[in-house]
């Protein structure tokens, strides 16, 4: 059991998809990039520990108090607009999953030392089964290098194929930790098996932000018409209205029309 290795070539990455159910695209952040996606993140992290709002996940250990997460992102700095219709990102999906796509969530898990691991799961498991091929992808980017001593996300490559959520008798199964050096961005598609790894560090903190994209026909994770600050929504892209649903084609049609 191995990972595709890091690329910068999509055609290649588009390969991996299909062959392991995920691919790693180096230096997608570089830069000035990185350092104000990192930044954003911790800050809005620790804006959300001191007002009260940090929360927890229903698939996180309810004992593990490191784990933070921060959700809708959109709304914590244009930055994570940006990420979430990067070229790269939107190049794999259509090619994984057509278009239009909607954007279901855009969230983050900061694993803090000592944190647990996450329920074993694939991130369709709420999908109709058995599977008949990827309803939903992942893009996974890296704040922080992610090692397997700080938590990186385990997987099993090539789960896809089984088209089936893992059961109580799959818990014990190998699976390899997501290694890669921050600012790699990661595609898993939907049907892959992983869960957050044990962060065994005394000292650090590794953060991932997780955009769920899915095919038109599931309801979102996040409700971006209740939840989605309105400057975000005047000034963003048409490829992102579509993505979150503001413009529409086929579905959430408004008299037989488009919305914007």
């Amino acid at each position: 059991m191995e990972l595709p290795a890091v690329t910068d070539d999509l055609d290649r990455a588009a390969h991996d998809l299909d062959e392991y159910g995920l691919c790693l695209v180096s230096g997608a952040l570089a830069g000035v990039d990185l350092d104000e996606v990192h930044g954003r993140l911790y800050a809005a992290a620790d804006d959300d520990l001191a007002s009260g709002a940090r929360q927890t996940f229903a698939m996180d250990n309810p004992a593990d108090g490191s784990n933070t997460r921060v959700w809708n992102l959109l709304n914590r700095g244009w930055c994570f607009v940006q990420l979430a219709e990067h070229p790269a990102a939107m190049q794999l999906l259509r090619g994984l999953l057509g278009w239009p796509l909607q954007l279901s969530n855009i969230s983050a898990n900061i694993t803090g030392p000592g944190g647990g691991e996450m329920v074993f799961h694939a991130d369709q498991l709420y999908m109709p089964q058995p599977w008949r091929g990827p309803q939903g992808a992942n893009v996974l980017w890296m704040a922080d290098d992610f090692t397997e001593a700080n938590g990186a996300t385990r997987v099993v490559p090539g789960s896809h194929r089984w088209n089936r959520t893992p059961g109580p008798d799959d818990m014990g199964i190998d699976t390899v930790p997501l290694e890669a050096p921050a600012g790699t961005m990661c595609v898993m598609e939907g049907r892959v098996w992983h869960r957050t790894g044990n962060n065994v560090t005394a000292d650090q903190r590794r953060g991932g932000i997780f955009a769920w994209y899915t095919i038109p026909i599931y309801r979102t994770q996040e409700n971006w018409f209740l939840s989605l600050d309105p400057i975000v929504a005047q000034n963003a892209s048409d490829t992102m209205l579509e993505l979150l649903g503001y413009k529409a084609a086929g579905l959430g049609l408004v008299n037989g029309r488009s919305p914007r």
